[in-house]
């Protein structure tokens, strides 16, 4: 697994979008995922 550093305000900013438990981890991976359907949805809109 990659080392990734984050700035302050980055780690604030993922911190604020963190429910009570959830890891980096799981949050990276949530919004990989989310990222990944919308840019299906364009893709496919645009055909």
């Amino acid at each position: 697994m990659p080392t990734v550093h984050l700035d302050e305000e980055t780690i604030a900013r993922l911190d604020a979008l963190r429910t009570e438990d959830e890891s980096y981890d799981e949050l990276v991976t949530e919004l990989v995922n989310i990222y990944e359907a919308e840019e299906l949805t364009l893709f496919t809109s645009e055909g």
